[in-house]
């Protein structure tokens, strides 16, 4: 498999392309400038959730490539309504989704574009937070789940501290060890060491929510 990365805006957010099936997984601000210099076409953009640095050219990719949009049914106003953070006071505007997208829902094997996924739902740092594994790949494409050495933060509006970590516990953990982790921000880690070590919600973890 066939896979490029590419990390935009002013929060350093990461998105990833697979080149042998035009799946892009988020789409940070300037991502659809690098799709174009690269040549990609889109057929389907999967995103993770609704927070703003990860569907900055989300509208605009659905746009210029004619490609479906698939999330969680709890990031559809997060997509769709132009003024939907600034009713949580935040100086952010978003370009709407032309259409809605498609919903996902938890599945233990879903196909999209030929590639099968499963798909998880780790609500917590943002409601309808989903994260897909390429268990042919060994990747679990984590979103702002599970980062190196950290979790998603859960103080920003529909947070939760405490339900990210036993999502993180119940369902990312149960993964195999060398399950690759690609997260919404930062460098790829795997899911043996983060059991193992991270300082949130590993086997030597002693913080609280």
């Amino acid at each position: 498999m066939q896979l490029d990365s590419f990390t935009g805006g002013i929060f350093d957010t990461n998105c990833f392309f697979l080149l042998n099936h035009g799946i892009l997984i988020d789409a940070p601000q300037n991502a659809a400038d690098w799709l174009q210099e690269k040549g990609y076409r889109v057929s389907t953009l999967l995103l993770t959730h609704g927070h703003i640095d990860h569907v900055w050219d989300a509208a605009r990719i659905q746009k210029e490539h004619e490609c479906v949009v698939a999330y969680h049914a709890d990031t559809e106003q997060m997509v769709t309504e132009r003024d939907f953070f600034r009713s949580y006071g935040y100086a952010w505007d978003i370009e709407p989704l032309a259409t809605p997208g498609e919903h996902l829902e938890e599945s233990a094997s879903m196909q999209i574009e030929g590639r099968e996924f499963q798909v998880l739902l780790v609500p917590g740092h943002c409601p309808g937070s989903l994260c897909f594994l390429d268990k042919e790949a060994g990747l679990l494409y984590g979103g702002d789940t599970l980062f190196a050495g950290g979790v998603g933060r859960w103080d920003l509006p529909g947070g939760d501290g405490e339900l990210l970590f036993r999502m993180i516990r119940e369902k990312l953990f149960k993964l195999d060890d060398n399950v690759t982790v690609l997260p919404g921000h930062g460098p790829a880690t795997k899911i043996g060491i983060e059991r193992e070590t991270n300082p949130y919600v590993g086997e030597r973890s002693e913080f609280e929510v």
